[in-house]
């Protein structure tokens, strides 16, 4: 099943030390343009992307944890590059929290695929005693067509949430946050800064998603 808000708790119960007996805590985003901070592409805009943002939730709800918020993401990837350097680029970390968001990108690779890697980062990460929390994909501008792309991403979302059943990990499920706030096509006109990359405010439904797992002490 897909875990509750409880997911993080014994973590959460370490981030609420205070010093001389709280320690680092290493949260990683793994993924594409999204959490690499992408916006207009080429711009990049660190500060107001789901990682930075998520960061300053966290801080707020645990003022003396000491946190790492390390994003390893590569724009343009897809699970199937991201799998390849997970041993090099994300496991070094030893993260904590483990965010794995590359949907919008894994429709070049098909489903069969992205589940094959995005279970074998799982798996690893779940070996190492991380936390995951699996993001389905924001969306694109496909939503304005409901074409073939949008179908596909409507599949990988779904089939995200599947692995994080399947897998008993956390779900931050973008594009439901996504339904919830748009109703009308012109609507996506405020969450889309580009194709297929989030405003600041698409990237704070994203944040708020993932947020909520971290529950204040």
């Amino acid at each position: 099943m897909i875990q509750g808000i409880s997911y993080l708790n014994s973590l959460l119960d370490e981030m609420a030390k205070q010093w001389p007996h709280n320690r680092t805590i290493n949260i990683v985003c793994h993924g594409h343009s999204v959490p690499a901070g992408y916006f207009a592409t080429p711009y990049i805009d660190t500060f107001h992307a789901y990682p930075h943002l998520l960061h300053t939730m966290v801080k707020e709800r645990f003022p003396f944890a000491v946190i790492n918020m390390i994003v390893t993401a590569i724009g343009g990837e897809t699970s199937a590059g991201g799998a390849e350097r997970f041993e090099s680029d994300v496991l070094p970390h030893k993260p904590d929290v483990l965010v794995i968001d590359y949907s919008l990108n894994d429709r070049h690779i098909g489903l069969s695929k992205a589940r094959s890697a995005w279970e074998s980062m799982l798996q690893r990460a779940l070996e190492q005693n991380s936390k995951v929390i699996l993001c389905t994909p924001t969306w694109d501008n496909s939503y304005y067509e409901q074409n073939e792309l949008w179908q596909q991403l409507v599949q990988h979302a779904q089939q995200v949430r599947d692995i994080a059943g399947q897998y008993d990990v956390a779900l931050a499920d973008s594009f439901r946050a996504f339904e919830r706030n748009i109703s009308e096509p012109e609507e996506l006109t405020r969450y889309l800064s580009h194709v297929n990359h989030p405003t600041a405010a698409g990237h704070q439904l994203v944040a708020q998603e993932i947020a909520k797992y971290f529950v204040a002490r």
